[in-house]
């Protein structure tokens, strides 16, 4: 049956059947896949093809479909084909000031910033010399982090703490592949999508800062500049 003023089919069993109705009252207008997703990329820092390949061909499958929904949060998607990573952001008004949003910026400590600087730095040189995988042992990264010290540290116990406890964190956040007790990782890509050069470029400026004036930046309790955002719910 039609709706003659309308041209829309209203055969009831029809719509029964929709594959895009998932439950009672479902309006819906995503495929459960894309639905999943949608979730994964509002949920998540990032989605890489690796390690969420479903959710990955979704996107890349009808990516139309999920930057619109992203756009009636006021969020925008970024996708890096090459590296197959995929994020969003927020979105900026054209003529100024600021949207509502779910996101919050997450600033990274001293210890975690000099890690994500170590990782990005490391990835690119492998993967320029035709690697096509980037490791990193955590012994090198805590050697790194306890080489950043300022020449009067005297507490060594508390520095190689904050140094395995910046890779922990790198490691949540997803940048760093395989099992939590592992002692040697995977660099993930996303890295180097997640921070461009202009980006890194900023760290390291930020670095520079905290080595001449470590000892305020600890009393202030200061940190990193954000390197990306989450949503405000998320651990």
């Amino acid at each position: 049956m039609t709706d003659t003023d309308t041209g829309v089919d209203l055969n009831p069993e029809l719509e029964s059947t929709s594959s895009l109705s998932l439950f009672d009252g479902d309006e819906g207008g995503l495929l459960l896949e894309q639905r999943r997703a949608l979730l994964a990329l509002v949920k998540l820092r990032f989605i890489t093809a690796r390690t969420h390949p479903r959710e990955w061909a979704a996107l890349m499958e009808n990516p139309r479909a999920i930057v619109s929904r992203l756009n009636d949060l006021f969020l925008e998607l970024v996708v890096d084909t090459e590296r197959e990573v995929a994020f969003k952001r927020q979105a900026v008004p054209e003529a100024g000031g600021r949207f509502p949003t779910l996101l919050h910026d997450t600033a990274w400590n001293r210890e975690e910033t000099i890690t994500l600087v170590f990782l990005r730095n490391r990835h690119f040189t492998d993967t320029a010399r035709g690697e096509e995988r980037s490791w990193v042992d955590v012994a090198e990264i805590v050697e790194h982090l306890l080489s950043m010290r300022p020449a009067d540290a005297t507490d060594d116990a508390g520095d190689e703490a904050r140094a395995r406890n910046a890779v922990a964190s790198v490691y949540k956040a997803g940048l760093l592949l395989g099992p939590a007790t592992a002692e040697r990782f995977e660099i993930s890509p996303a890295v180097e999508t997640l921070l461009p050069l202009e980006r890194l470029v900023d760290l390291l400026s930020w670095l520079e800062e905290q080595a001449t004036d470590q000892a305020t930046d600890q009393a202030t309790g200061g940190g990193a500049p954000a390197t990306d955002e989450t949503p405000e719910d998320e651990a």
